[in-house]
């Protein structure tokens, strides 16, 4: 609870770099990737008492972002997967200079609380693990989830699909939020749970083994965020993404398990 305080109190000095605001307080409508999600309920808050303003935050898989932003639906400030993110930058959806990198998010795998810890010391350990598991849980690739997406394609390469196949457990996403992998791993629902730890640590009643070994990490697992060309709230929209990008952030991006930028 105090290393939360100190936190939280650190992030407050974040206010000398935010941006001039609005006369009035805004309202930011924010769409964020889920891997992002730990580190916005802290300094969400802390951006709304260091400048006034209010956020409306809500949560998807990478790709629904995408759509979404696509769409032109009312969101002031987007935050998703760099290659997903530079795409709309493309079609005009995103300017380009709001935009910030902010982390990245290494992919974890869970156990529930107490069971034995595999070991992921190596690719040939973690395909050893995986193997062994009775069940395996990850993100849905048809929920538009980044690390779903990769994973799929890395149980091909390591060439263990068709062994993996029936015991794998695909994680939904919620209707406000993406898949919840560690949820599963809690409820016995599977052995093992392979996710950004940044998610992982979300959900009580599992422990985190730690990060795959870097062979098996996704390298469009980075998050940015950028102000949408509609916003109507612009300056408001930049004083959010230069706060969460100022780099006295950095320690909150890894007490919630991301690499900042």
């Amino acid at each position: 609870m105090m290393r939360t305080i100190r936190l939280l109190a650190g992030t407050l000095a974040l206010v000398t770099g935010v941006l001039g605001a609005e006369a009035s307080a805004a309202e930011l409508k924010v769409l964020s990737a889920g891997a992002m999600r730990g580190v916005l309920q802290e300094l969400g808050p802390a951006f709304e008492t260091a400048s006034g303003h209010k956020l409306k935050i809500e949560y998807a898989t990478a790709g629904v972002v995408e759509q979404k932003v696509a769409a032109d639906e009312e969101i002031d400030v987007a935050i998703l997967t760099k290659p997903r993110f530079d795409k709309l930058v493309g079609q005009a959806k995103i300017v380009s200079g709001t935009a910030k990198t902010l982390a990245r998010a290494p992919i974890g795998l869970a156990v529930k609380k107490g069971a034995a810890k595999p070991d992921i010391s190596s690719v040939e350990a973690v395909k050893k693990a995986l193997l062994n598991a009775k069940s395996v849980a990850y993100p849905d690739p048809a929920s538009g989830a980044t690390s779903g997406l990769y994973l799929a394609q890395a149980f091909e390469k390591l060439g263990i699909s068709a062994e993996l196949k029936p015991k794998l457990r695909l994680v939904a996403a919620g209707a406000t939020a993406g898949p919840r992998v560690g949820e599963a791993v809690a409820r016995g629902e599977a052995e093992i749970g392979l996710q950004p730890i940044s998610e992982l640590m979300e959900v009580e009643g599992i422990d985190v083994v730690g990060p795959l070994p870097s062979e098996l990490q996704s390298p469009d697992l980075v998050y940015a965020a950028g102000a949408l060309f509609a916003s109507e709230q612009p300056i408001a929209a930049k004083a959010l993404i230069d706060f969460i990008s100022n780099p006295k952030a950095a320690a909150v991006y890894k007490s919630k398990g991301l690499q900042p930028d």
